[in-house]
């Protein structure tokens, strides 16, 4: 079993605060708050990754909007109990904040990171998910539980395309993988009942590479999810 929970579960991002933060919670007197980060596409489009950071990131600095930073985290879940049901919550929790204050640093920023990359050391949860759009284009969906400390896991969605796509449609559910790969923020509508519909915002990390762990005892994940929340 892979103990080092900061191996476990890294991740980059580099982009700029498009919201106010707010406030989170608090633990042990410690107050953690959250916001939005733009972070950029090849494309030119970008997505929109909520963060969660301590107070103690933000002694010397403020978070205004259009500031560029760099944060190095993990990427979490948790569950959220509302309308009588668990709902699966995501969010990068910050461990570093660097904050980019001139063109000269945000050009040694771009130098030095990916501006949007996370890798995950994890056991797959739930039988994959394998289907073709309309468009013919192969898409896979998997659920990772990622080791964290103090008994606790994060249980993070992936989705894989291509190769990689049929590749997972016949991993075991227990199997440990690594996934390096990019948060990424999708938009979809969500139709109920009665006929109403709402838009809400997916967060998962879309694969460029997987590998399956060669060990001899892996860890089997219970598929009945159930996440304990730690400092988020």
């Amino acid at each position: 079993m892979n103990t080092n929970y900061l191996e476990n579960n890294h991740l980059v991002l580099v982009g700029k605060v498009t919201s106010d933060k707010k406030f989170s919670h608090e633990i042990y007197g410690e107050k953690f708050y959250i916001f939005d980060l733009e972070v950029p596409r090849l494309s030119g489009n970008a997505d929109i990754i909520p963060i969660t950071i301590s107070e103690r990131l933000l002694e010397s600095e403020d978070l205004a909007i259009d500031k560029k930073i760099v944060v190095e985290g993990q990427f979490r879940s948790y569950n959220s109990y509302q309308n009588e049901r668990n709902k699966l919550v995501l969010t990068v929790f910050a461990k570093d904040v660097k904050f980019v204050e001139n063109q000269e640093e945000e050009i040694q920023a771009s130098k030095d990171f990916i501006s949007n990359e996370v890798t995950l050391n994890g056991y797959i949860c739930k039988k994959p998910i394998y289907r073709q759009t309309p468009f013919g284009r192969e898409i896979a969906d998997l659920l990772l539980a990622v080791n964290r400390a103090y008994n606790k896991s994060d249980y993070i969605p992936c989705i894989a395309w291509g190769r990689n796509a049929r590749f997972c449609e016949n991993i075991e559910v227990g199997t440990e993988v690594k996934i390096i790969g990019r948060v990424q923020s999708r938009s979809y509508e969500k139709k109920y009942e009665d006929g109403t519909s709402e838009t809400k915002i997916a967060y998962e990390v879309s694969i460029s590479s997987l590998e399956i762990v060669k060990q001899d005892d892996n860890e089997i994940c219970d598929e009945n999810i159930e996440v304990q929340q730690e400092a988020i």
